[in-house]
């Protein structure tokens, strides 16, 4: 919990100085908070760097396509000349994000994370699969993840401007 809160503290601070009196200087303690109640709820004061990656990794500002290579950068293993993501992998990965829905009463369960790693590795002999599979399967937008690309283009259209006047 300790380096994810120095980490949280560094990131604020240097967002704070990208863009002076757009953050809140509680925004660390607010985030270690949130990663606290979607990750610990056992209350051990310990949370998966790689869970808290993939949190804030999906509530960034970045596009679509950024986010989802971050996510298979951070759950897929070496294989020799290739990097590839497992089901094991993939499991990890959709039961960390849909902690972020669970925590306004969202999320799905476990057999709808199961669906999603069948729909994903459907037609694959193999027991992982490369970087290129995984992000086209993203981007179909299976039902588990949907609430991550309509909260990207919410966040999108909130910069969107009109020169148009309503009478």
């Amino acid at each position: 919990m300790q380096q994810i809160s120095t980490m949280l503290m560094k990131l604020f601070q240097r967002a704070r100085l990208e863009k002076p009196g757009q953050v809140d200087p509680r925004g660390a303690e607010f985030t270690l908070d949130l990663l606290i109640a979607m990750y610990d709820r056992s209350g051990t004061g310990y949370v998966k760097i790689r869970s808290a990656a993939a949190a804030l990794i999906s509530l960034s500002g970045d596009t679509l396509l950024a986010k989802y290579r971050a996510f298979f950068q951070f759950y897929a293993v070496p294989d020799g000349k290739e990097t590839l993501i497992t089901r094991s992998d993939l499991r990890s990965l959709l039961t960390d994000l849909n902690q972020i829905p669970a925590i306004v009463g969202e999320g799905c369960t476990l057999s709808c994370v199961e669906i999603a790693i069948h729909d994903c590795f459907h037609g694959v002999l193999n027991a992982a699969i490369v970087e290129e599979k995984f992000l086209s399967w993203l981007r179909s937008e299976p039902a588990v993840l949907l609430w991550l690309p309509t909260c990207y283009r919410l966040s999108v259209t909130e910069m969107v401007s009109h020169q148009a006047r309503c009478s």
